[in-house]
C-alpha cells in the first residue's frame, strides 16, 4: 500500500505516475467505507421523523444537506486542511496527539529524556511563535489537570473508532443484503436477511488473520467497479426521472426543508450524517499512502461519485411517492440490473467493513505502545507495509458484538443512529486537536484556529445533537461501549504511571551496585543477565529485591529499558542508547530501545543478538572514544550528586563500519558536565548524549581524522577494549537470564473508594487476565527470572 512513499522520484513524469498508482490503491483501503454510504442514508433518514411527501421538500432538502455536508466536511476540512497535520506522514487520532506533545509538554508518558529530542523524526519546525500560541502552550504546560483532559479527549475518539469498527460492518453487510427485499416475499425477506448477514460477517472475521495484503489486492477494483456503478445509476436517474434536481443543490432548500419538518427535520439529520461515515480514514490511513494520492482520489473520483449517486436517488424518489416498498437505495436500481448492483454492493460493503477493522486493530496496536491499553497479541500481517496488524482477542470480540448488534437491531434504522454517534464523536475529538495544533505547531494565529473550531465544530455539533437524541433508539451502544474501554484504558494507564513513579521513588543508588563483591557474599555468575526496567536512571527495586534473595547476578549486567516515544517510527540506526552503569571493570551497562507508536517491536531471539552487537559497538566505540581523548573523560568521574558520570551519557549506536580510530579537535574542554559528542562525518559511529534535564546546556566535541595519539596508550586502551568484548562474548555462549518483575499494585491506606476500586480490583483483574509481560516479550520459560514485587501507591 505504501509502495514509493516517501522516496525522492527522479522526474515529474515518474512522480505522478506514482502517486496515481497511490491514488488508485487509496480507493480499496481508504474510501471502501464511504463509498457505500449511499446503501443506507436515505433510507436511515426516512425511517421515522419525516415522511416522503408530493412536494418534495423533504428529498429536496436532505439532498443539499448532504451535498453541503459531503463538500464542507470531507473535501474541506479533511482534503484541505486536516490532511496537512500529519506526524512524518502518518494521520489519526494519535499522530495529532503526538504533535501536540513534541510541541507543548503535555505527554503523561513516563521516562522522558531530552535524548528523544535528538531524534530525526522527533523534527519540529520553528517558525516565530506569537505571544498568544506562548500563552496557550505555557497554560496547557502548567496545569497537569489539562494533560489529562486531553488524554481523555484523545482516549474517548480511540474509543469510538473502536465503537465504528463494531458498527459499521454490521450496517454495511446489512443495508447491502437488504436489496434481497425486493426479489423475495417479505415471509421469506425477513427470515433470510439476517442469517446470510452474520454468515458474511463471519467469513469476513475469519479471513482477518490473512492479512489485508493478502486479500487487498481485490479491494481497489471492486470500490473502482462500484463507484462507477453508482455513478452511472445516478447520471442515468437523473437524465431519465428529474434533469432538474440538481436546483436541490441550493441551500435554499435546506431551510426551506426545517421550516416545514422543524423538530422532524432536525431529528432526521442523525440519518444524513451518515453520508460522511468514513471521512476519518482519510486522514488515519495516510500513513500507507502520500497526501496528494488521497486529495486526487477523493477529489476527481469519489466525490462526484457520491454526489451523483445522491443525486439520482433524490431524482427517482421525485418522481415516485406512493412506493408500498420502505425508501431503499435498491429501489432506484432498474430491474434488469438490480442482481448485478447487489453482488457489487454486498462486495463493497465488505471492503468497507475490512477497512475500519483493520483501522480499529492500528488503533488498539497504538493505544497499547503508549501504555493506554492492556498487553494483547499483536501479529504483524506483513513484511512489506507497515502497520497491518491482526489482533485475535479483538478480532473474535468484535466478531461476536457485531453478530449480536444485527441480531438485536435488525434494521438499517438502529443501527445508523449508533454509528452515527460514534463517527460524529470521532470528527469533534480530530476538529479540537487539530485546532490546537494550528496554534502550538503551525503558530497560526489564535483567530485562524478559533475560526476552524467554530465553523466546522457547530457543523458537527448539530448532527452530534441529533444523533443524541436517538439515545433509547440504537445511540446508547457507542455511549455505552465507550464508557467501559475509556474505564479500561485510563485505568490501565493510571495503574502504569503509578507504578513507574514507585519506581522511580524506590530506584536503589549506584553506590549500592558497586559495593555488591565478595565481601557481602555476593558472586558473579558467568552468562548476561538482562534486568527490564520503566527507568532511564538508577537500579530498579526488584533488582535490589532479587539480589538480596539470590546473593548473585551475572557477569555481564545490562538494564534494559523498553520505552514509546511520541512519534511514530524511530530509525533503527537511532534506537538504541547504550551507557555504561559504573566503571568498565564493572561490565554493567544501561540500555535504552525507543519505539515509536507504530513501529514493530522484535522478538526476543533477534533482540537477544541485537543486544549483543549493540554493546559490542559501544565497547569498541567507547574505547576508542578515551584513545582520542586521552585521560579528558573519564567514565568513573564523580557528578555532583555523587554518582558516576557514566550512569548518565549514553551513546546513539549506529549501524557504521569502523574505519579508524578518530582523533578529536576539541571545542570546549570536555568535563563531567553534560556534555554531547557529535560526528559529522558519514563513518561516525554514534552520538553520545547526556541524560540531563530538558532545557539543560549543551557541549559539542568534534572529532576529525588525525593519528596523534601516542602508541603505549594505545595498546593499553586496545588490550582493554579485547578483554572486555571477550568477556562478553563469553558471558553469551553461557546463556542469557531475562528478569522480569512480577508486580501486584494495591492502593495505600487512606485512599478514596474510587481508587481502590480501580487499582485492586480493575487493574489487577487486567493485568491477570492480558497477556503478560514474559509472554510479550517472548522470553523462553528456561530463562526467565520473575521476582515479585508489591506496589503500594
Amino acid at each position: 500500500m505504501d509502495l514509493g512513499y516517501g522516496r525522492c522520484w527522479k522526474s515529474s513524469e515518474e512522480s505522478w505516475k506514482t502517486i496515481m498508482l497511490l491514488a488508485y490503491q487509496s480507493l480499496g483501503v481508504v474510501y471502501g467505507d464511504l463509498s457505500i454510504s449511499p446503501l443506507y442514508v436515505y433510507a436511515s433518514t426516512f425511517a421515522e421523523d419525516i415522511q416522503h411527501s408530493d412536494t418534495n421538500e423533504e428529498i429536496y432538502g436532505v439532498l443539499s444537506f448532504v451535498f453541503w455536508t459531503l463538500t464542507l466536511v470531507p473535501l474541506f476540512k479533511y482534503v484541505f486542511i486536516v490532511l496537512q497535520a500529519d506526524d512524518n506522514g502518518e494521520g489519526g487520532t494519535f499522530a495529532l496527539y503526538s504533535l501536540i506533545c513534541r510541541h507543548a509538554k503535555v505527554s503523561l508518558l513516563p521516562n522522558r529524556q531530552v535524548a528523544d529530542e535528538e531524534l530525526s523524526t522527533y523534527k519540529l519546525e520553528h517558525p516565530p511563535e506569537n505571544k498568544n500560541s506562548s500563552k496557550l502552550k505555557t497554560l496547557l504546560e502548567r496545569h497537569r489537570r489539562l494533560h489529562t483532559a486531553l488524554l481523555i479527549l484523545v482516549l474517548l475518539g480511540t474509543c469510538m473508532v473502536i465503537g465504528d469498527g463494531l458498527l459499521t460492518p454490521a450496517i454495511s453487510v446489512f443495508s447491502a443484503v437488504s436489496g434481497l427485499e425486493l426479489s423475495m416475499s417479505k415471509e421469506h425477506h425477513q427470515y433470510a436477511v439476517v442469517p446470510i448477514t452474520c454468515f458474511i460477517l463471519v467469513c469476513l472475521f475469519a479471513l482477518q488473520h490473512y492479512g489485508t495484503h493478502r486479500i487487498g489486492f481485490l479491494f481497489a477494483p471492486v470500490v473502482l467497479t462500484w463507484l462507477l456503478c453508482i455513478s452511472a445509476l445516478g447520471l442515468y436517474n437523473i437524465l431519465h426521472w428529474n434533469p432538474h434536481v440538481y436546483k436541490a443543490l441550493s441551500p435554499y432548500y435546506m431551510f426551506k426543508f426545517l421550516r416545514k419538518t422543524r423538530m422532524g427535520g432536525w431529528l432526521s439529520l442523525g440519518g444524513v450524517l451518515l453520508c460522511i461515515t468514513g471521512s476519518e480514514a482519510m486522514f488515519a490511513d495516510l500513513g500507507h499512502f502520500s497526501c496528494t494520492a488521497i486529495q486526487i482520489a477523493f477529489t476527481f473520483l469519489v466525490y462526484p461519485a457520491l454526489i451523483l449517486a445522491y443525486m439520482g436517488q433524490a431524482a427517482y424518489l421525485s418522481k415516485h411517492h406512493d412506493n408500498q416498498n420502505p425508501i431503499s437505495f435498491y429501489l432506484s436500481v432498474p430491474k434488469i440490473v438490480r442482481w448485478p448492483v447487489l453482488i457489487v454492493a454486498i462486495l463493497a460493503s465488505v471492503v468497507g467493513s475490512q477497512a475500519i477493522i483493520s483501522g480499529t486493530f492500528s488503533i488498539i496496536n497504538q493505544s497499547q505502545s503508549l501504555g493506554c491499553f492492556p498487553r494483547v497479541k499483536v501479529v504483524h500481517t506483513s513484511d512489506k507495509i507497515h502497520g497491518q496488524v491482526y489482533i485475535p482477542e479483538i478480532n473474535w470480540m468484535l466478531m461476536i458484538l457485531c453478530i449480536a448488534v444485527t441480531i438485536g437491531f435488525r434494521d438499517i434504522k438502529h443501527m445508523g443512529n449508533a454509528s452515527g454517534l460514534a463517527v460524529m464523536t470521532v470528527m469533534l475529538v480530530t476538529t479540537c486537536l487539530t485546532s490546537l495544533v494550528i496554534i502550538l505547531c503551525w503558530h497560526k494565529p489564535p483567530i485562524l484556529s478559533l475560526c476552524f473550531l467554530l465553523f466546522f465544530g457547530s457543523i458537527e455539533l448539530l448532527y452530534f445533537s441529533a444523533s443524541l437524541t436517538k439515545f433509547a433508539e440504537g445511540a446508547w451502544l457507542p455511549i455505552l461501549l465507550a464508557l467501559f474501554l475509556m474505564t479500561v484504558m485510563f485505568v490501565w494507564h493510571y495503574a502504569s504511571i503509578k507504578k513507574y513513579e514507585f519506581d522511580l521513588h524506590n530506584k536503589v543508588s549506584l553506590e549500592w551496585l558497586l559495593d555488591l563483591g565478595p565481601s557481602l557474599g555476593i558472586i558473579r555468575v558467568p552468562g548476561i543477565g538482562v534486568v527490564f526496567t520503566d527507568l532511564i536512571s538508577g537500579i530498579p527495586a526488584n533488582f535490589s529485591r532479587f539480589v538480596t534473595n539470590l546473593p548473585a547476578f551475572h557477569r555481564i549486567l545490562v538494564f534494559v529499558c523498553l520505552k514509546s516515544v511520541p512519534v511514530p517510527h524511530v530509525p533503527p540506526e537511532e534506537r538504541y542508547l547504550v551507557g555504561r552503569v559504573g566503571p568498565s571493570s564493572h561490565r554493567s551497562y544501561r540500555c535504552i530501545i525507543r519505539y515509536g507508536y507504530r513501529d514493530v517491536h522484535q522478538d526476543v531471539d533477534s533482540f537477544e543478538a541485537e543486544l549483543v552487537n549493540r554493546l559490542a559497538e559501544f565497547i569498541h566505540l567507547n574505547w576508542t572514544q578515551r584513545d582520542a581523548i586521552g585521560s579528558g573523560v573519564k567514565d568513573d568521574c564523580p557528578s555532583s550528586n555523587g554518582s558516576s558520570s557514566s550512569e548518565h551519557r549514553l551513546t546513539v549506536i549506529r549501524r557504521v563500519s569502523i574505519t579508524g580510530a578518530p582523533a578529536y579537535e576539541i571545542g570546549e574542554s570536555p568535563s563531567c558536565a553534560s556534555v554531547s559528542l557529535g560526528f559529522p562525518s558519514i563513518e561516525s559511529l554514534a552520538d553520545v548524549i547526556e541524560m540531563e534535564p530538558v532545557g539543560a546546556a549543551k557541549k559539542t566535541v568534534r572529532f576529525a581524522q588525525d593519528d596523534v595519539s601516542e602508541a603505549d596508550s594505545r595498546t593499553e586502551i586496545e588490550k582493554q577494549m579485547r578483554e572486555e568484548l571477550h568477556d562478553l562474548l563469553a558471558a553469551q555462549q553461557s546463556g542469557t537470564a531475562f528478569i522480569l518483575g512480577q508486580s501486584h499494585v494495591r492502593a495505600k491506606q487512606g485512599s478514596s473508594l474510587l481508587k481502590r476500586l480501580a487499582l485492586n480490583f480493575g487493574y489487577n483483574f487486567l493485568r491477570r487476565n492480558c497477556r503478560g509481560q514474559d509472554v510479550a516479550l517472548k522470553v523462553p520459560p528456561v530463562s526467565l527470572l520473575e521476582v515479585g514485587m508489591v506496589y503500594v501507591v
